[in-house]
């Protein structure tokens, strides 16, 4: 549980002014179809994250001791930095012409979480906890709970949520994960 809940808090602060949040904007504010947003988002979240869990599983399976508590840790660390500065949905990546807003969705956000920090976070959390389908769960949870709340309520949300007080909240969980993992290791002493 410790897996599901610390994977759903990590994703769901970091996702917060995310490129994939201002695309979940776009896409509530062009289609005004949340359903087939939300539906699209979930597919491309688990498919990515699910990946990301596996290549995280294989990291800590391949570079067990000392090695894999310092690489986790000091990631921890960078994503911390990684979550202080802002997303922007880059321009001149044209969203496809053709295709209902299911797919449209699964296609853009599976593609704009590849790099992400959301992503490589779930690759140290799948290294840090041995319980993959729970970081799965968990930081798909965490995809969700940023982004849903935009897709429905899309401008009226982006105006009233304090983005850098998020940011830096993100950062800071970010840090405390880093630091947990060089001070107690990867078992984080339980």
């Amino acid at each position: 549980m410790e897996a599901l809940a610390v994977a759903t808090g990590v994703v769901a602060l970091a996702e917060i002014g995310d490129k994939t949040q201002l695309l979940a904007l776009l896409l509530a504010s062009r289609y005004r179809r949340p359903w087939p947003i939300a539906g699209g988002i979930l597919v491309a979240t688990l498919l990515n994250h699910a990946g990301a869990a596996l290549i995280g599983s294989w990291i800590a399976d391949w570079l067990a001791g000392p090695w894999l508590h310092w690489i986790v840790g000091l990631s921890f660390l960078a994503f911390a930095a990684w979550a202080l500065v802002p997303d922007k949905l880059e321009d001149d990546k044209p969203l496809l012409k053709r295709g209902g807003v299911f797919l449209v969705t699964a296609i853009a956000f599976f593609f704009v979480e590849i790099g992400d920090k959301t992503q490589f976070a779930t690759v140290a959390l799948a290294a840090r906890y041995p319980e993959m389908r729970m970081v799965v769960l968990g930081t798909t949870l965490g995809m969700m709970l940023a982004n849903l709340p935009v897709v429905w309520m899309g401008g009226r949300i982006a105006k009233r949520v304090p983005l850098g007080l998020m940011r830096g909240l993100a950062a800071l969980v970010f840090a405390l994960l880093g630091l947990w993992v060089l001070i107690f290791g990867i078992e984080g002493g339980a």
